[in-house]
């Protein structure tokens, strides 16, 4: 194996240029090893010691670089004995191309690829991408003998009223799990939203087909590689950090003062005629007055009811057929 003077800073650099990286040596004992492009296995000295598998996806959206950037620094002290692998994981890059180019996609938004909706798009670049990620993840857990959690790792176009939030998939009949919650909690997560529908996102393959706790984790605001403030990723960095060395096994005591909501309905895009009626600037999790007309598309509108609901996501510019936001309601677990 290579010895530790290489970097997470050139494992990142080989592997958006599409490079091989060799296999390496964790300074204070495990290994790293690539599986496939931009696929790589963390796994610790003492093989089966983990009771926790952890999968860390980042860069499904290729503008949305600071967990990139939290997890590489991660990686860097592990390779250089700052910290100890205590639980088998692998990391993904989601999407190198649009890394590279920084955009948020190429051609489709990989984020609606997952759960085999790829196969409709197989001329979409991400689709491609969408493959790689499930088979890697399914190969991954179908060799798990303990807990398994998959933490999909995002940064948000617009600002947030709870800035950092995360997302639980829809678990059709598998009850919530409150010390997960707990955990997001401990690790700076404001609040979250239980969905209540199926998705096409990466987090509800891995939860649906997988049975895997996972969670889509919104960190803050997307800003091009070497302009984010990771002094704000603190909460995230130390509970990943905890995780990872053994520390904890991402869970906690759940705090029912935690947010959470449930998601309504999604705001789906017939057409071009499609009208958001709020402004460019609104943000994640702002309300909506009782009344208010939220959208129009031709004969169609979306009226806010009860004066508790808030938008999700809005984002007028996708493609018709795609969610343009999600309408959101307070909610309490039974």
């Amino acid at each position: 194996m290579q010895t530790p003077d290489y970097t997470a800073a050139r494992l990142l650099d080989d592997a958006l240029a599409g490079r091989a990286v060799p296999d390496l040596a964790l300074a204070a004992g495990g290994s790293l090893r690539m599986v496939t492009d931009g696929v790589f296995d963390l796994l610790p000295a003492q093989a089966g010691a983990s009771n926790t598998d952890v999968l860390l996806t980042v860069g499904i959206h290729g503008n949305e670089t600071a967990p990139v950037e939290v997890v590489m620094a991660i990686i860097d002290d592990l390779l250089h004995g700052r910290l100890t692998l205590a639980r088998r994981t692998r990391v993904q890059l989601g999407n190198p191309d649009a890394l590279r180019s920084g955009e948020r996609y190429l051609d489709y938004d990989l984020n609606r690829l997952f759960d085999g909706r790829h196969a409709a798009q197989p001329d979409m670049r991400e689709a491609a991408h969408a493959r790689r990620l499930e088979q890697t993840a399914t190969t991954f857990f179908s060799s798990s003998h303990g807990a398994r959690l998959h933490l999909d790792l995002h940064t948000a176009i617009r600002g947030s009223l709870f800035e950092k939030f995360a997302i639980q998939p829809y678990l059709h009949e598998r009850p919530t799990a409150r010390a997960r919650l707990g955990w997001l909690g401990q690790a700076g997560i404001e609040a979250v939203l239980l969905h209540s529908a199926p998705a096409a996102t990466f987090s509800y393959f891995t939860s649906h087909r997988l049975g895997v706790d996972a969670y889509t984790l919104e960190l803050g605001k997307a800003r091009p590689f070497g302009h984010n403030d990771l002094s704000r990723f603190s909460g995230i960095d130390r509970a990943l950090r905890a995780l990872l060395g053994g520390a904890d096994d991402g869970k906690a005591d759940f705090d029912p003062a935690l947010p959470l909501f449930r998601a309504r309905y999604d705001l789906v895009k017939r057409s071009e005629a499609f009208r958001l009626n709020l402004a460019d600037s609104v943000e994640n999790f702002t309300p909506l007055a009782a009344g208010f007309v939220i959208a129009e598309d031709g004969e169609e509108r979306w009226i806010a009811e009860g004066g508790g609901e808030r938008i999700l996501f809005p984002n007028p510019t996708v493609r018709p057929g795609l969610r343009a936001g999600i309408v959101v309601e307070p909610v309490t677990l039974d």
